[in-house]
Formats: structure tokens, C-alpha cells, sequence
């Protein structure tokens, strides 16, 4: 059984926290993401987790279609499966580039380390920002957030 946050589980917030309710699936597709790490042990060794509850987030960000199995063998060992993002798994890239950012602001640390993103084409490193439809770039601060129907794209 799934489990439901909230009085208003139907708030895409909620739905979402349904699948990244905890810290060890974000880090998880930041591993993914940032260091490119696709293999079991890749995970285990980067993030300290026991392997079962490893085996655990990974079913259930498969289960999700954030990340997809893959089976890959190498000479001479037997076969094994990798773990790739989806379309769905790098769409949250905005996500952890703002987690990113609001760490290096407000939780920073002389020995931290953060992603930064860049452009494929350039290197030119990007920047997160809410763009109004005009393209003019609105302040975080100048915002108001209001509950609003999803819109449903075929």
C-alpha cells in the first residue's frame, strides 16, 4: 500500500514526496546525476548506505520509472544489473541543483563540496531562476505560490 502525506494528498508536492519522502532516493539520482554512477556498489561505496536498504530505494525508484535496470556483463564475472535514469530521473536535475544551491547558501561548509551544472555544448555553468512568460527573470523573494489545477498534457 502507498502511503499518502497529508490532508491534500491530491498536491503535486505531496505526490512527489510519495517518491522522495527521503534523503537516501535524492541522493541516490545525485549520484546518478552528478558522478554518473550506474552500478550497486558505485552507490553503496559513495554513500555509505547498507545494502539493503540500497536494494530497497532502487526497486522503488525503478518501480517509479525514475531509473531503468539494465543488465551489463563483464568478461569472465557473471552478469549483473546497472541502474540508468530515465527521462523522468534527469528531470530532476532542477530539483537537485536547487537543494544544491540552498545548501551552498544557508548550510555552508569550509569543507563542502556542491554540483554545479553546465552547459553540454559550452560549459558555461547554469543557473536556476523562475522566468516569467516574457522571459524577465523573477526575484525568489518577489514570488507568491498559489494552489492551482494541474494541467493534464497529452
Amino acid at each position: 500500500m502507498k502511503k499518502v502525506l497529508g490532508k491534500d494528498s491530491t498536491c503535486s508536492i505531496a505526490r512527489s514526496l510519495e517518491v522522495f519522502g527521503d534523503s537516501w532516493s535524492l541522493l541516490i539520482v545525485r549520484e546518478a546525476m552528478v558522478a554518473g554512477s550506474t552500478r550497486f556498489q558505485e552507490f553503496r561505496e559513495a554513500l555509505g548506505i547498507a545494502p539493503n536498504i540500497l536494494a530497497k530505494r532502487m526497486a522503488a525508484l525503478v518501480d517509479e520509472g525514475l531509473m531503468e535496470r539494465r543488465a551489463y556483463q563483464e568478461p569472465g564475472v557473471r552478469a549483473r544489473d546497472e541502474y540508468v535514469l530515465t527521462e523522468a530521473g534527469r528531470s530532476m536535475a532542477p530539483v537537485i541543483a536547487a537543494l544544491a544551491a540552498w545548501g551552498r547558501t544557508y548550510r555552508p561548509r569550509p569543507d563542502g563540496t556542491s554540483p554545479r551544472f553546465t552547459s553540454d555544448d559550452s560549459g558555461t555553468v547554469a543557473r536556476l531562476a523562475f522566468v516569467t512568460e516574457d522571459g524577465d527573470r523573477v526575484p525568489p523573494a518577489r514570488l507568491t505560490a498559489r494552489r492551482f489545477e494541474d494541467l493534464v498534457v497529452d
